[in-house]
């Protein structure tokens, strides 16, 4: 893995977001977040979690695991339990007909101490606005972000 893709900046809804922090506090190591079609990241060490408006915040990261990606209901079959979605139907609604499917599995999820607004994250970035599909970082950057959330 490369410098330059050390972090990987995820979007996501505050609904998941915060099912995704009562999994851990429920003890649950391993996660899979649920995208339609071969989404990444594919390869890299920190997820970062981007908790789109009206949260509009850089809320906490995580340790990437890997990227599970394949036919809908092979996945679902292999990493179902680890999602916050409740049911198959829960995922199949989700999915909207889509065959293929990505399963983004990462382990010890920490909730930010000091959440980094969307302003200064921008600033730090030196962008406009942040891509939905979500973005590489350096280690270097990636690691000023945790910094300042811890």
């Amino acid at each position: 893995m490369s410098n330059r893709r050390y972090a990987f900046v995820m979007m996501i809804q505050n609904k998941y977001w915060q099912k995704f922090l009562q999994r851990s506090l429920d003890g649950f190591e391993i996660h899979s977040y649920v995208r339609r079609g071969f989404a990444g990241p594919s390869l890299t060490s920190v997820l970062l979690f981007y908790v789109a408006k009206p949260i509009g915040e850089l809320a906490g990261y995580a340790e990437f695991v890997e990227r599970s990606a394949g036919k809908v209901d092979e996945i679902w079959r292999k990493h179902g339990v680890e999602s916050v979605l409740g049911s198959k139907e829960q995922y199949d609604a989700l999915l909207r007909g889509a065959k293929n499917v990505s399963f983004i599995r990462f382990k010890n999820l920490r909730k930010a101490k000091d959440p980094l607004p969307l302003r200064n994250l921008l600033m730090m970035l030196g962008k406009k606005r942040l891509s939905r599909a979500g973005f590489y970082l350096g280690r270097e950057e990636a690691e000023k972000l945790v910094a300042l959330m811890d």
